[in-house]
């Protein structure tokens, strides 16, 4: 129900814009947020994005970097990453909750996309 797209390799520096499409059900009023998984590293928050109003966070490490938003007609969320650094490889995953509420936790996700590759080189 999740499909993410849009990763790459590009060099230290470069930008990139992922994004996640749903199809089956709409996400525009639920929580949808970015996870990244580097090798050999346990999956971690990157960031969220909350109901109708689109309220948004992102970690320390990305926020003055990434930015999150949705298009509700086209029931997709994105992740812009700008300045990226070789630290940011990964592979990055949207997942969906059902409900507003903020978490950072993997587990209370639901709905997962497959991922997609993130390179960046130094």
């Amino acid at each position: 129900q999740l499909q993410a797209s849009g990763g790459g390799l590009v060099p230290a520096g470069g930008s990139l814009r992922l994004s996640c499409a749903a199809s089956g059900r709409t996400f525009s009023s639920s929580a949808m947020a970015w996870f990244r998984q580097a090798p050999g590293k346990e999956r971690e928050f990157v960031g969220i994005i909350r109901g109708s109003a689109g309220i948004t966070y992102l970690v320390d490490s990305v926020k003055a970097r990434f930015t999150i938003s949705r298009d509700n007609a086209k029931n997709t969320v994105y992740l812009q990453m700008n300045s990226l650094k070789p630290e940011d490889t990964a592979v990055y995953y949207c997942a969906a909750k059902n409900g507003v509420g903020f978490t950072t936790v993997a587990p209370e996700y639901s709905y997962w996309g497959q991922g997609t590759q993130v390179t960046v080189s130094s």
